[in-house]
């Protein structure tokens, strides 16, 4: 039997190319608009996807002047699509660093019990400074500082969740009984982070607890996921690249004595699809020509912890000397080891890099076909690279249209994904077990 991939859409925006809220096609709905965000995420439960995913930043981006890169927060407005949708998963995003366990945990509780056993948790260890000033001014931490309190907090936020046993709300209207307290449990954490008495405040979810998520791709960030993470987002630019990390991945999986397929690798795609390959190539050529060089450069900088990069002309050959060494990045250090590994093998000019990082941030961009995309997501598959993909779509819905309509009808004649959905929640999807 044929290896079946999972698909998750990663809604960003009207998109995610850089430069995608300029062009025609583009929504012309509000990014405050719930609407966008409902109606994308029906058009993909509509093709059988797993799940969809929010991002978010805590402070406003210096380029907010010209690029569009607001949104609604994610666990409220997934609140709202969850009522909106019946089967597809919700994956939000929130830090471990500006938030706390215990309302983190119960937020997430409630997304699930909403959603019926939709939730996800996509964990992330915030590394923006502009960020942490909107947290108490103190500082960011550093790399290992945010991945030492991550570690913490997610041990924290599952003991809350284990606090409750499943059978533990009676309601027991003849007897009087609403809850038999024997079966919820005090977990008493006191760490070097954080002080948690608990119990959580709410009974155990549907899945036992949210689906977790993690995007690290840094020695660390690896290591973090082996040890919790159900499903990983990661960027890679070629197969090359994408095959070691799932390799390394898996293997770490293993050595922490979990089962490779409790854990999915989810490279992102971000595929510009038209009825030809030189068709698909002039769309994606009328994005990049809207796309604002002082924007790319600010965001060029961000990954590699404020570099000033201004000193480089555009049309120079660029070399990794050129680049902050990213084993020394306090930000990023996965997505800068992605950016100087291209420089090297391609030797791009200042000006082709910001192109080639407009297009999804350092994530696969393809222009091709409905064929020839569904031929790269198989190749991906078999030649172990992936076990399915975040879909970006270069511009929502219209791309996203292309993608359900033209490439999932071929994945699905080819026996590689769903006709329909088999379960209800979001581990009933991916294929995992319930905690």
């Amino acid at each position: 039997m044929k290896k079946q991939l999972h698909l998750n859409l990663f809604i960003y925006g009207r998109g995610h190319h850089e430069a995608v809220w300029r062009h025609p096609r583009a929504s012309k709905r509000s990014l405050m608009d719930i609407e966008h965000y409902v109606e994308c995420a029906k058009k993909a439960e509509a093709a059988h996807f797993d799940s969809i995913f929010l991002a978010d930043v805590l402070n406003l981006p210096p380029d907010v002047d010209t690029s569009a890169r607001i949104w609604l927060e994610p666990l409220t407005t997934l609140g709202a699509v969850a009522h909106a949708t019946s089967r597809i998963g919700l994956i939000a995003t929130a830090s471990t660093t500006h938030t706390e366990p215990f309302n983190l945990a119960r937020q997430f509780c409630s997304l699930d019990h909403i959603s019926q056993g939709r939730a996800g948790w996509n964990i992330v260890t915030s590394f923006s400074n502009a960020g942490s000033r909107n947290f108490g001014g103190g500082g960011r931490l550093s790399h290992a500082e945010r991945y030492d309190v991550g570690e913490e907090f997610v041990n924290v936020t599952k003991a809350l969740w284990n606090s409750w046993r499943d059978d533990a709300v009676v309601d027991d209207r003849d007897g009087g009984i609403f809850i038999d307290k024997h079966r919820v449990k005090e977990i008493d954490h006191k760490g070097q982070s954080f002080e948690v008495a608990g119990p959580l405040n709410l009974p155990r979810s549907p899945q036992g607890w949210p689906v977790l998520v993690q995007a690290g791709s840094s020695d660390t960030g690896k290591a973090f996921a082996a040890r919790h993470a159900e499903a990983v987002f990661t960027a890679h630019i070629q197969k090359g690249t994408a095959q070691e990390f799932y390799r390394d991945i898996k293997s770490r999986v293993v050595d922490v004595g979990r089962a490779q397929d409790q854990l999915l690798v989810l490279p992102g795609i971000s595929p510009m699809i038209a009825g030809t390959e030189a068709e698909a190539n002039r769309l994606q050529q009328e994005l990049n020509e809207l796309a604002d060089t002082n924007v790319g450069l600010t965001r060029l900088s961000d990954r590699f912890d404020g570099y000033d990069f201004s000193g480089i002309k555009l049309d120079q050959v660029l070399r990794p000397e050129d680049f902050p060494d990213p084993a020394e990045n306090q930000s990023s250090r996965g997505r800068t080891e992605l950016i100087v590994g291209a420089v090297r093998r391609e030797q791009l000019t200042m000006r082709q890099l910001l192109a080639k990082l407009a297009g999804a941030r350092g994530h696969f961009v393809i222009a091709g076909t409905p064929g020839q995309v569904a031929d790269v997501m198989e190749d991906w598959i078999d030649s172990g690279a992936a076990d399915g993909f975040n879909i970006m779509p270069p511009v929502l819905p219209w791309m996203l249209d292309a993608f359900t309509e033209e490439v999932v009808p071929i994945l699905k004649r080819r026996g590689r994904f769903r006709a329909e959905y088999n379960g209800r929640t979001l581990r009933d999807h991916y294929g995992l077990n319930r905690p």
